[in-house]
């Protein structure tokens, strides 16, 4: 509590703000010579206002200006990464060339600790900043999927693997790529601020966020599970994706639920093989597959309300050997995306229901594996509120919006289930340019939107640190 004048004037300190108390005697005659202190005062006070107020948003602006000078300057070598690690792409859980680049960046910084081979290839480095402050973390997934590259980029990827059996191209094609590029020069950029870091950021490069391969742990799951945030648990976390429906320069922030909680579900459906010239004698389980694919889409038509948000999406059918040949069996494989337990619960016990009476019907038998891999992302309230403030600093207030929930998913739920965590979009289209949606083979994100991540996210690390520290 600051006194200025007890009988007054009393001013306290509320946050960055003053308020003041003023009490005024209106009952009485005016006594002029009584209220010269108060309007000397008045004057004292309105300046330490301006001080009070004008010094942390000085000290934010000239912090942001260092900030912004260390990313002009270290814009070339991020691009020349992430060009690498586009152009060498690698399935979840197999990151070894993309861990390993990080790793020795990471080293080359001279991070006070780097630990590789968690959750098999993921890396975990930590900055500990000049300054005491809180512990946080930063999170970028460096998986990538198996699609064939059809972009016209002079660093396109070529690459091809094995995958489900079947060979296969490797892609960024979620944009992984950049967001491993950003974190890499955000940890450049804090490295080269650290005497005056207040606070602590662990960097977690993690693998598999597409998910492992079948019969594989990974993920944020598994680290998790191996204990990433037992020696050194962060208060708060943050991560970004690239979005190919933002420009350059925009980024978009949902509070509260953001990304759709993601099932994955493989059925079986079995019949009896026969020839395909005598159908009679089988036991059909490409028509039995065949109706469970239309049936379930009831279950969003019919069984949920038109208001509750869900998709369920078959993306895979298996079955046949020949053309003349009526397979045994049939699997179909994909997901479910929703915001709502219930709704969650739903859609699995009729899933259930109508495949039993589908086979039923039909003389067969079927199997269901239903697996709820991640919940629903949510962003914390209080943290976004905190942390758009800085996303507007760096990009200005009509660069960045307010976006709907998304169906799609992320394991970065998993890290924000255990401690509060911030999620937003980055906008990588150029303008003027079109890019393929996420997961197909014409997704592309320009270089240009780099030091427009590199800015937003060190923005956001620094100001939590620096508000969070009491500076």
């Amino acid at each position: 509590m600051l006194n200025v004048i007890p009988s007054r004037v009393t001013a306290r300190m509320d946050g960055d703000f003053i308020v003041f108390l003023i009490a005024l005697r209106t009952n009485k005659p005016w006594k002029l010579h009584k209220w010269l202190p108060v309007g000397r005062a008045m004057r004292i006070a309105t300046l330490a206002i301006a001080l009070v107020l004008t010094l942390p948003v000085s000290r934010a602006a000239a912090q942001h200006t260092e900030i912004d000078r260390t990313v002009e300057r270290l814009v070339p070598q991020i691009i020349e990464l992430r060009h690498q690690i586009h152009q060498n792409p690698e399935l979840g859980n197999r990151e070894t060339e993309t861990a390993a680049l990080v790793a020795a960046h990471l080293r080359e910084l001279s991070f006070d600790h780097v630990r590789t081979g968690v959750a098999h290839t993921g890396v975990v480095a930590v900055l500990r900043g000049g300054k005491p402050g809180p512990v946080i973390a930063v999170r970028a997934d460096m998986d990538a999927l198996p699609v064939t590259e059809e972009t016209d980029l002079p660093f396109r990827s070529t690459r091809r693997t094995t995958y489900l059996g079947q060979e296969v191209g490797v892609m960024h094609a979620c944009g992984h790529d950049i967001h491993t590029a950003v974190q890499l020069g955000v940890a450049s950029v804090l490295k080269a601020l650290q005497p005056d870091l207040p606070g602590t950021v662990m960097f977690l490069f993690q693998p598999a966020e597409e998910g492992p391969p079948p019969g594989e742990e990974g993920g944020a799951a598994l680290m998790l599970a191996e204990g990433v945030f037992d020696t050194l648990r962060p208060e708060a976390i943050f991560g970004l994706h690239a979005s190919a429906h933002l420009n350059v320069g925009r980024a978009a922030y949902t509070p509260g639920g953001a990304l759709a909680a993601v099932d994955h579900f493989r059925i079986t459906i079995r019949g009896q093989q026969a020839h395909g010239a005598a159908p009679h004698l089988s036991i059909d389980p490409v028509v039995m597959a065949s109706q469970a694919v239309t049936t379930l889409q009831t279950i969003r038509s019919r069984n949920l309300s038109p208001l509750a948000p869900s998709v369920i999406t078959v993306g895979m059918i298996r079955g046949g050997t020949r053309f003349n040949i009526i397979p045994g069996e049939v699997a179909l494989e994909g997901t479910v995306r929703t915001y709502d337990q219930a709704v969650q619960d739903t859609v699995e016990r009729r899933m259930h229901e109508i495949l039993d009476g589908i086979t039923r019907a039909g003389g067969g038998s079927f199997e269901l594996d239903y697996d709820r891999i991640t919940p629903v992302t949510i962003n914390d309230l209080e943290l976004t509120g905190r942390s758009v403030a800085s996303l507007v600093a760096a990009l200005g207030a009509d660069q960045v919006s307010e976006a709907d929930p998304w169906m799609a998913g992320e394991d970065f739920s998993l890290f924000a289930n255990e401690v509060p965590g911030f999620f937003y979009m980055l906008g990588t289209l150029a303008p003027g340019t079109t890019s393929g949606d996420h997961h197909s083979p014409t997704f592309r994100a320009d270089d240009t939107a780099l030091p427009a991540g590199m800015r937003t996210m060190a923005y956001t690390l620094w100001d939590y640190l620096t508000r969070g520290s009491g500076r």
